[in-house]
């Protein structure tokens, strides 16, 4: 259903116009699956010139939820006794880390699955940076094909930031490493390892690894537009975990339209393209473990603190996947999924049964952490989440 007298969609349709209204956001959607059924919900536009609506069904960017199918990938392999996530990265790529002060021997696919390898904060690599922080930029290199090579370039192109397993910091890099790790022990490529161990068994038929040559969306789908970019003149050499958010531009600059772009960059973690009908389905079977065997599915689950991680306040990390800390949810227990990238935000949260699932998608990238906690007071009736 699209509307609904349920007690509680009514809220959750203010959030979403209040979003548009106050967050700056083009367009929003939220789907609900729980005991009352499916419900959907949208606000603003999927296209700002036509002015034309969101709508149910649209293929999204899922940013770094990708990242939860890439560790499902690799529990799967130890599943069928391929591998496991206690070995090392050089047992699978020998002299890979062979650089800038990594130790394969050290950092283990574990490590890399819950960002605690100690790699550096690979989105703020200053070759990345480059490429896509300023408008000007993003325009000369919005086609760009990152190789495999590449990546792995980018994952060690700056030196650890602390001794594997001690502490958590968000790494795109680790699950690159990852991404490879899959290719070298099945033979086949990551997308083609996704789609068996993930894709056929869940049924989905709009989710897929978004190819390296591919630049748009299946129809239908919103426009993609993204405000986030570093001033004109910012030297990326100089940005730091500390200084990066006084170097945006200014607010009140109109949007780019960014959904004509490559995102090979983002490979196995989170280039895959999906709905959010589909990707609740993906969340139910990881939260509630009908996909994985319980060995793996408790490994997915294992948590770890994100304390000075610079990423969600009030959560914990398992392999590619999060968790709420009761203590600001009034003590629910809640799972979940996020990404964000260019022209896309995407959030899949719920309850570890997956009897009560939101997923939320805005056109435009990450702008504020309330979007997240206003939409999970709408659904779930967590209180008001202190400096959120």
């Amino acid at each position: 259903m699209t509307h609904s007298e349920h007690t509680g969609r009514e809220e959750i349709q203010r959030m979403l116009d209040r979003t548009v209204a106050e967050v700056d956001v083009p367009g929003i959607v939220a789907e609900i699956r729980d005991a009352d059924g499916t419900w959907f919900g949208s606000a603003g536009v999927a296209d700002i010139e036509t002015g034309r609506p969101r709508q149910e069904g649209e293929h999204v960017h899922v940013g770094s939820a990708g990242k939860a199918f890439t560790a499902a990938t690799v529990l799967a392999l130890e599943a069928e006794g391929r591998l496991s996530i206690e070995d090392t990265v050089e047992k699978w790529l020998p002299g890979a880390l062979d650089v800038n002060g990594y130790d394969g021997n050290k950092i283990t696919i574990r490590h890399l699955l819950s960002n605690t390898g100690g790699l550096f904060i690979t989105g703020l690599a200053p070759e990345l940076t480059r490429r896509y922080a300023t408008r000007s930029a993003l325009a000369e290199h919005r086609f760009d094909i990152w190789t495999t090579d590449q990546l792995l370039e980018l994952t060690v192109s700056q030196p650890p930031i602390h001794e594997p397993g001690t502490a958590f910091a968000y790494s795109n890099g680790g699950f690159y490493l990852a991404g490879m790790i899959i290719e070298k022990v099945t033979g086949n490529t990551y997308a083609e390892e996704v789609a068996r161990t993930i894709v056929e068994p869940l049924g989905l038929t709009h989710t897929y690894v978004r190819p390296a040559d591919e630049t748009g969306y299946p129809q239908p789908h919103p426009r993609a537009y993204s405000g986030l970019f570093m001033k004109d003149g910012v030297d990326p050499t100089d940005i730091t975990a500390d200084n990066w958010e006084s170097m945006f531009e200014e607010p009140g600059l109109p949007p780019l339209d960014t959904t004509e772009f490559n995102s090979s960059w983002a490979w196995s973690a989170g280039n895959v393209i999906s709905t959010t009908s589909e990707m609740i389905k993906v969340f139910n079977a990881f939260a509630s473990g009908s996909l994985l065997p319980s060995a793996q599915h408790r490994e997915m689950w294992t948590m770890v603190s994100t304390e000075g991680g610079n990423w969600m306040p009030h959560s914990t990390y398992g392999l590619g996947v999060f968790g709420l800390d009761p203590a600001v949810t009034g003590g629910l227990r809640l799972r979940g999924m996020a990404g964000s990238m260019q022209g896309s935000h995407l959030f899949v949260m719920g309850t570890p049964d997956g009897e009560r699932t939101i997923a939320v998608h805005t056109n435009t990238e990450f702008k504020s952490w309330q979007v997240l906690f206003q939409a999970l007071q709408a659904q779930f009736g967590i209180p008001a989440v202190p400096g959120v």
